[in-house]
């Protein structure tokens, strides 16, 4: 047959969908977008294949097609339906499988590679029932023959389930084995030592692999703030909060929570020049979702991998699941958190505090408990910021409740609600008041500025920190103290470096 002819009869046609009630069950969707995503992405092949196993799609011609994937990927080379087409061709087989055209169109199938693992695990319980199926009309033919004994069959029975079961554990194609992995791989390969989405090392907002919950009063700037992050991720700014940002490929906004004002807030951020980036790397998603994601687990993963999206971003927490309060939904919530990570989606959720705490005095810590809704929320998240303030106030503090590694504040920072942007509070910048201070500052003299009061333990033990971390950055110097005497003791005693006063000089 020459390219672009009409397709043989054993290629799949528009009615070729499903089995009639005689046929063993299949989906030939399924298979073609396997098989497509494995042309297009070569790496999808290792992914798709410990679900596959053996003897997994109901076409001749797929199974065939798939060989000859795993035989190029074996050898290290392209796996793309021009090289496949030669492949199969020296094989004797690309006419047997519905030659060039049906290779060609395989790889158009109209679905990316993020869902080919769930692809795969339709063809593969397809093939688990064709197996169960197969088995169940041996035992039918058993019975009815003469003489048939029930005992014997029933044997029989057990026996192969018993068989079909070990098989699918020992082949790691069950639900037991496919998300399992040894120690050291666990350890050293799965990416815990990546660098912070948002963040440094030491102080880490937001953490790859873990989701970033951002909580406040309605006003208060969270939105504002979540949308500078946003916009990083995408390329369009570094920092945010003088804090380096990740570039991601493409975030998915979930804009459940009034649409038009989210687009009104982010419009004073965007320019003419913009318009390239936000054509292809945001996705808006206006409104309710199809459900809630407390009753369809998968959705979150599903949303990501349909729109080709790393990031998503779900605002608000509220409008994402059935109710806040029930402890039941709110696992169920990060179910379906974790399932989008475990497919490397990052997560950053805007949330709303207790009513009761709205009105508590500006730069009083929050606690957890003041989130709104079950604790199990706060408990699956890996950061948690809290913004305190009044509604409308450029000026509100930062908390960060929660954190991955070293705690990034308090901070006092200020919005500029005309250019959408946030900046931290100059007269609260531990660099900046050091440098500002000829003498130099202690920890307790630094902790009582940044608290505005007499200082605990606790302050006294961060302020030292922050100053300790200056040193370490090369902006500041140590001048050790003395043990206490007759005469007291004498605090460390922290000061700008030269090259630091130099360079902002």
């Amino acid at each position: 047959m020459t390219q672009g002819t009409t397709l043989p009869s054993q290629t799949p046609s528009r009615f070729d969908e499903g089995p009639t009630p005689t046929e063993p069950p299949f989906n030939l969707d399924a298979e073609r977008a396997v098989l497509g995503a494995c042309m297009h992405k070569a790496d999808v092949i290792d992914a798709v294949r410990p679900v596959l196993g053996d003897d997994a799609f109901y076409r001749p011609a797929h199974e065939t097609i798939w060989r000859a994937l795993l035989t190029q990927h074996r050898e290290d080379k392209p796996t793309d339906p021009i090289v496949l087409t030669e492949l199969l061709q020296q094989q004797g087989d690309l006419q047997r499988v519905g030659g060039p055209t049906y290779v060609f169109q395989l790889a158009d199938a109209p679905y990316g590679t993020g869902s080919a693992e769930h692809h795969a695990e339709i063809v593969r319980a397809k093939a688990d029932l064709r197996r169960l199926m197969t088995s169940a009309v041996r035992t039918l033919q058993r019975a009815q023959e003469p003489g048939a004994d029930p005992e014997a069959i029933r044997s029989e029975v057990e026996a192969e389930v018993r068989a079909e079961r070990e098989r699918a554990l020992a082949s790691g194609q069950g639900r037991l084995s496919r998300f399992a992995t040894n120690g050291w791989s666990f350890v050293k390969e799965s990416g815990a030592d990546t660098e912070p989405l948002w963040g440094t090392r030491e102080k880490t907002v937001w953490a790859s692999g873990e989701s970033l919950m951002i909580v406040g009063a309605p006003g208060v700037g969270k939105t504002t703030l979540a949308h500078q992050v946003i916009f990083a991720r995408i390329g369009l700014q570094e920092t945010v909060l003088e804090m380096p940002v990740a570039p991601s490929r493409r975030v998915l906004y979930l804009a459940m929570d009034r649409p038009k004002q989210i687009a009104k807030a982010m419009a004073r951020r965007v320019f003419p020049t913009d318009e390239k980036i936000l054509r292809e790397r945001l996705v808006v998603w206006e409104g309710p979702l199809p459900a809630t994601l407390d009753k369809e687990p998968d959705l979150l993963a599903d949303l990501a991998a349909a729109h080709q999206a790393d990031t998503i971003v779900i605002d608000s927490l509220k409008d994402a699941v059935s109710t806040m309060v029930d402890d039941s939904l709110a696992v169920a919530f990060h179910n379906a958190r974790m399932r989008a990570i475990r497919n490397g989606v990052e997560i950053m959720e805007l949330h709303h505090q207790r009513k009761a705490t709205a009105d508590a005095p500006r730069g009083q810590r929050p606690t957890l408990d003041q989130v709104y809704g079950s604790t199990w929320f706060t408990s699956g998240a890996g950061s948690v910021l809290f913004v305190t303030g009044r509604a409308g106030d450029p000026a509100v503090t930062l908390h960060h409740l929660k954190t991955s590694t070293g705690e990034a504040g308090p901070l006092d920072v200020t919005h500029d609600h005309v250019r959408g942007t946030t900046t931290v509070d100059p007269t609260k910048d531990p660099a900046a008041l050091l440098r500002n201070a000829p003498n130099g500052m202690s920890a307790r003299e630094l902790a009582a500025i940044l608290i505005g009061g007499d200082p605990e333990r606790a302050d006294i033990e961060k302020a030292r920190r922050h100053l300790s971390r200056l040193v370490d950055d090369g902006l500041a110097t140590k001048a050790d103290g003395m043990a206490g005497g007759a005469g007291g003791g004498q605090q460390a005693r922290y000061y700008a470096s030269a090259r630091h006063l130099t360079a902002v000089g």
